[in-house]
């Protein structure tokens, strides 16, 4: 069942779901609008090969911090929430971007949010046609929650559980 924002509302004021910092305004008719952070991860342009088994994220990425950020066309960058989050064991959240980004042709791969994770998301984001220009705090995702059937028997400890600004990719 997607939650309303009167069932939002019941999880959020019982503390069962926690946002911070949080806002009034981030609550919607079937979800909450969540706020760009303030830094970005871009991918460097070198050609070497990325080993699931032996690379390290690191050498693949540069982060900038900042109030806004340029995305260029096809260029993929990793973005993360202002804010943080703590899901119960029996919701989890279905990550889209909000339409007015969408519409100007930028795309996100499809993400959810497990029963029991914690932390800032840390989403990917691929540029359009043309370079965009966006603002730390602006609402840029819409998080559509659903309650599970049951409690989940092994919520989510994985290892971006309790993550903060760019988390990049772990494999190991």
């Amino acid at each position: 069942m997607i939650l309303s924002d009167f069932d939002l509302w019941n999880y959020i004021r019982s503390g069962r779901l926690r946002i911070e910092p949080f806002s009034d305004d981030i609550v919607r008719e079937n979800g909450l609008d969540l706020r760009i952070g303030g830094t970005i991860a871009r991918f460097n342009r070198n050609r070497e090969i990325f080993d699931t088994k032996s690379s390290d994220a690191r050498d693949f990425y540069h982060f900038e911090e900042g109030e806004s950020f340029v995305v260029n066309p096809g260029e993929h960058v990793l973005l993360h929430t202002s804010e943080y989050l703590a899901l119960p064991k029996d919701l989890m959240g279905f990550v889209n971007l909000r339409s007015s980004y969408a519409r100007i042709g930028l795309t996100i791969p499809p993400t959810i949010i497990d029963a029991n994770f914690e932390g800032e998301l840390t989403i990917e984001l691929v540029g359009g046609d043309f370079p965009v220009r966006l603002y730390r705090g602006e609402r840029f995702l819409h998080v559509v929650f659903a309650r599970l059937s049951s409690i989940v028997e092994k919520p989510y400890t994985g290892r971006y559980q309790g993550q903060r600004g760019v988390r990049l990719p772990s494999f190991k």
